[in-house]
């Protein structure tokens, strides 16, 4: 397939870029400063501002799928307007945990132990997800992590679920962000949560 990747520079979004080019995808790697993007065989690192709607249409024209790994400082009507601009039928969000449920219910952003000083983080992505959910027209999914991505080794190994925090026998959530991005692309090729929201966690 052919892929856009939005945010191809941050640490996310360089390891679903290296994974895409791993399995054999075409890649078109746009961030604003490009020459941060490690070069890789089947990827093109592009300049691009993902909150020009056109200029973004321009740049995604002829993919098969668009993955965001922005950290919402860019709309979610911004990112569709430029999709339907350019003919791009799928759109694959990097989420936060903030939205899952701890209980039914309960969000994980809404329980007493969610730090105050995350909340300005999640909430636009719990409006980033909110405003997917209105969308039928492009086929979008929005990939919620593990409570914690940190550094680790690309284990391959790792629980997926929808709308409910995975937590291991210890109570923790966490992911590599090697193994998120395995778990991005995988459902970039199986299609598993069409116009859905789904987590991944050890």
């Amino acid at each position: 397939m052919k892929v856009a990747v939005l945010g191809a520079s941050g640490r996310a979004g360089s390891e679903i870029t290296k994974e895409l080019a791993a399995r054999g995808h075409t890649v078109v790697a746009i961030a604003r400063k490009p020459e941060t993007i490690p070069a890789a065989p089947g990827v093109t690192a592009t300049a691009g501002d993902a909150s020009d709607v056109a200029g973004l249409a321009q740049l995604i024209t002829g993919s098969d799928a668009v993955i965001s790994a922005l950290h919402h400082n860019v709309t979610a009507d911004t990112l569709l307007s430029a999709l339907k601009s350019a003919g791009v039928p799928r759109l694959l969000v990097t989420g936060g945990a903030g939205s899952l449920e701890v209980a039914p219910g309960v969000r994980l952003i809404d329980t007493p132990d969610f730090p105050e000083e995350f909340k300005p983080y999640a909430l636009p992505g719990v409006a980033f997800l909110d405003d997917l959910r209105n969308e039928t027209e492009i086929d979008w999914t929005f990939f919620s992590p593990a409570a914690f991505i940190e550094e680790g080794p690309r284990l391959g190994v790792f629980r997926t679920g929808g709308n409910q925090l995975i937590t291991d026998d210890k109570g923790e959530s966490r992911i590599s962000f090697a193994d998120y991005a395995i778990a991005m692309v995988d459902e970039l090729e199986q299609h598993n949560h069409s116009r859905a929201r789904f987590t991944a966690a050890y």
